[in-house]
């Protein structure tokens, strides 16, 4: 993450061996580094469960955290989307 050209991961692993960590604490570098970053999970369950996790990890610092998904009303949706195009999620 040091460098200069950007990074595309993929963080595979079993249940348990620390994938959300690992993504926590790389997002929370990329954001310090002050790039926007986009957290890809498989199910809406685990949406809901990572927009948690991330938004506890990151009180307390100015990082704004948002979820898309499904469950999120078009209003809520489109807000989400602005915010990442201006650069403020």
């Amino acid at each position: 993450m040091e460098q200069v050209v950007p990074m595309d991961r993929l963080v595979c692993g079993d249940v348990g061996y620390g994938k959300t960590e690992i993504a926590v604490r790389a997002a929370f570098k990329a954001v310090q580094d002050g790039k926007q970053v986009a957290v890809l999970v498989p199910t809406t369950l685990l949406v809901q469960q990572h927009f948690q996790t991330f938004t506890e990890r990151y009180a307390g610092f100015p990082v704004k955290v948002a979820a898309l998904s499904r469950f999120q009303t078009d209003a809520e949706a489109r807000e989400t989307l602005e915010g990442i195009k201006r650069g403020t999620v």
